[in-house]
């Protein structure tokens, strides 16, 4: 059953007589030219209505629920201001009423975001002339079931209107009436810090396994579902036992033995302010009531909310996309989206955004007639709300004017990753959408990482040949990968002969964990222990769960070893293997400080070797300037060893550890290099946790302490060897 029939039962009741319709039908509205236009609303059961518009007369009887439908013919687009006729028992007559192209646009801050925050406001407001580009703008409001209307209406752009409308939606519309020129109506629902999953219909969630719990959320939620039927009958059933108890208990002047149950708080989706990330919610209280007018495609402009969920976010956006496309019941519609732009997130999720950016550039080849607007070169890294709407707007609309409206000769991409070739010690990256390729600034392209058998990525050197682009590095005699702006604040400078830019992606084949495995200096070495460290660690009093325990059985031991991998969200591999002497004879006291475990470790350690594939961890072979930090509790930065160089007022080399708090802290130092070789804290209290190899460059203190930096790699391992 379509939505459209499920909002028309809930608006039975708003049947007084009359006929109404809902107020996406209003004066100075829209219409959608060259396809079927549906009008609906409510009236009396039984009673005849009549729509009557651009010599049309399409009739309908309301049903027993009171709701009514009809479906005008493709209409002509028509800048003449015309009357919409619809009449009952009472007649309604909508004025200034013309036909021309009708976009949806939603999303969350971007999208909100006015014509008034936007580059050259004033100029903008005093140009703001366009009498055929109507908006439409819906309010924010929660709601757990879908609504049948939206409390808006359409307003007329001009100098007096124009500074309160989206920028984006505005610029884009501008483009396609001037190019076009016809009317644009131009349909905003958007709120700022959103989810993608609030926007998105029930039955978008259906059919992919990567966000059952997202439906089975919804779904239980639902009246009518069989699970929330199920659930609310035992609730009721054990509220009805207790209340029968209690007036017993009452009469008896007894005590109660026991609170009422509580009620299964999944049987709901809050609609009350500040549940707005809910699933579902938005689309049932500021889209359903909008479905199913006829309308060409949709615009969003939508991501930070959703920042670090990588290729889940395509997920998302194909529940999304086919949610709305089945309600409308128009078919695949047009959709473009907006790339977020660069913007310094902090440390904690520096990686975060190329993996969107992975996930939102993967859309176009997911879902089909839709498209992706590159715009990492006109963002702010200090501004999460970049200023220049108008060149996000205008992408949008060369994009839709050449794919949905066929205008060949207008260029709509930047350079677009085709393929990639192996040339000995280099790697040529080929792109589509490339002619003219060259940089905005004419330096060399900057940005691209190439990584070599170690599995890091370093800067490569890149030189344009073509529609391509061949890269190279001194140290790299056999690339396997690369990657292109892997970084929250890239701001690339490749583009084509058009000025438009390449948007992130990488390619190629990076090394398997467990590389370092076969080092010479782990020859002997047999493991104690082995774990793929979880981002949100909360061993609390309970022991790790290893991959790998073999403590009961390790045996005498001379040596240690430890080695720490992190393979990050973009594929790159960083390493570390530190052995030295044994510092005690206990394999079990060799493992991570848990809360309980008694693994309590300050000291300085002999025979330190190490090698690591990552810049500033010296190669040592038998040093005697080691020394590790082991213990489950907070500490300070008090240099309690008082060891050489390091800071009492920073969290290095040389802390020290307090008798309570359960903060965690295992790390393996060069204290002679002033040198953090691995470092894992923050594991015992359920948050992100701190990790790293090498000194962190990234934040404050050197040896990670506060980065919570855990979600910014997909693996975590650690091995813990003797010989």
């Amino acid at each position: 059953m379509k939505t459209w029939i499920a909002v028309f039962a809930l608006a039975a009741g708003l049947a007084q007589g009359a006929v109404r319709l809902p107020n996406i039908f209003g004066d100075n509205m829209v219409l959608q030219q060259g396809q079927a236009v549906p009008v609906w609303g409510w009236a009396e059961p039984g009673e005849q209505v009549t729509v009557e518009f651009a010599g049309q007369k399409k009739q309908a009887t309301a049903k027993a629920d009171g709701a009514w439908r009809v479906t005008l013919d493709a209409l002509a687009a028509s800048a003449e201001p015309r009357v919409f006729k619809v009449s009952g028992a009472n007649t309604l007559e909508l004025r200034n009423v013309v036909v021309g192209e009708v976009w949806f646009a939603s999303g969350q801050s971007n999208m909100e975001w006015t014509v008034a925050g936007a580059n050259n406001a004033q100029q903008e407001k005093e140009n703001a002339k366009f009498p055929m580009i109507r908006h439409f703008k819906a309010p924010k409001v929660i709601k757990s079931e879908p609504q049948a209307d939206i409390n808006a209406k359409w307003e007329v752009t001009s100098p007096d209107t124009v500074m309160n409308q989206s920028a984006v939606a505005y610029f884009f519309g501008r483009r396609l009436h001037e190019a076009l020129g016809v009317p644009v109506g131009l349909i905003n629902c958007s709120w700022g810090g959103t989810r993608i999953e609030p926007w998105t219909p029930p039955c978008g969630f259906e059919g992919l396994p990567a966000l059952e719990g997202i439906r089975n959320r919804v779904a239980m939620a639902t009246p009518g579902n069989p699970a929330h039927q199920e659930a609310l009958a035992k609730y009721v059933e054990a509220m009805g036992a207790w209340v029968a108890d209690a007036q017993g208990r009452a009469a008896a002047k007894k005590a109660l033995e026991a609170a009422p149950p509580e009620f299964p708080k999944n049987l709901l989706l809050p609609q009350a302010p500040g549940n707005n990330q809910e699933p579902t919610v938005l689309y049932n209280g500021m889209v359903s009531g909008l479905v199913p007018f006829a309308i060409k495609g949709a615009i969003w402009y939508q991501g930070c909310s959703n920042n670090g969920e990588g290729m889940l976010y395509l997920e998302k956006t194909k529940a999304l996309v086919s949610g709305w496309r089945q309600v409308w019941g128009q078919g695949d519609f047009p959709y473009y989206l907006v790339q977020l732009a660069p913007f310094n997130y902090g440390a904690n999720r520096a990686t975060h955004l190329p993996g969107i950016w992975e996930a939102q550039a993967a859309v176009p080849a997911a879902i089909p007639n839709t498209g992706y607007a590159v715009i990492n070169d006109i963002g702010n890294v200090k501004d999460i709300h970049p200023q220049n709407k108008q060149d996000v707007g205008l992408r949008l609309a060369n994009q839709a004017l050449n794919k949905t409206y066929g205008k060949a000769d207008m260029i709509w991409s930047g350079p677009v990753y085709k393929s990639f070739a192996m040339e000995g010690a280099k790697m040529r990256v080929t792109f589509d959408h490339a002619q003219g390729l060259k940089t905005r600034d004419g330096k060399a392209p900057d940005w691209f990482e190439l990584c070599g058998q170690d599995g890091m990525f370093k800067p490569a050197v890149a030189a344009i040949d073509g529609a391509s682009v061949v890269l190279s590095h001194a140290d790299i005699d056999a690339p396997l990968a690369m990657r292109f702006a892997w970084d929250q604040c890239a701001e690339p400078n490749l583009v084509n002969g058009a000025g438009l830019p390449a948007g992130a992606f990488r390619c190629g084949d990076t090394p398997k964990l467990d590389g370092v495995m076969a080092s010479d200096v782990l020859k002997g070495f047999r493991k104690v222990y082995e774990i793929d460290l979880p981002a949100n660690g909360n061993f609390g009093q309970s022991a790790p769960k290893y991959a790998v325990d073999n403590s009961a059985g390790a045996g005498d031991f001379a040596k240690v070893a430890y080695v720490l991998q992190l393979e990050d969200n973009g594929g790159g591999i960083a390493y570390v293997a530190a052995t030295m002497d044994a510092f005690t004879k206990d394999a079990k006291r060799l493992g991570i400080p848990y809360q309980g475990s008694g693994i309590r470790h300050q000291t300085k350690v002999a025979n330190l070797t190490v090698r690591a594939n990552v810049e500033g961890v010296p190669a040592l072979d038998n040093s005697d300037g080691g020394n590790i930090e082991f213990w489950a509790t907070n500490y300070g930065p008090k240099n309690a060893l008082g060891l050489p160089g390091a800071n009492n007022g920073k969290y290095d080399f040389g802390d020290d550890p307090a008798g309570d708090g359960n903060y965690g802290c295992m790390q393996v130092h060069s204290w002679k290099d002033k040198v953090t070789l691995l470092a894992y804290n923050k594991f015992n209290g359920g948050d992100p946790c701190d990790i790293g190899i090498g000194n962190n460059t990234k934040g404050e203190h050197p040896d990670y302490t506060f980065m919570s930096n855990g979600n910014d790699y997909k693996t975590r391992r650690l091995t813990v060897l003797v010989k």
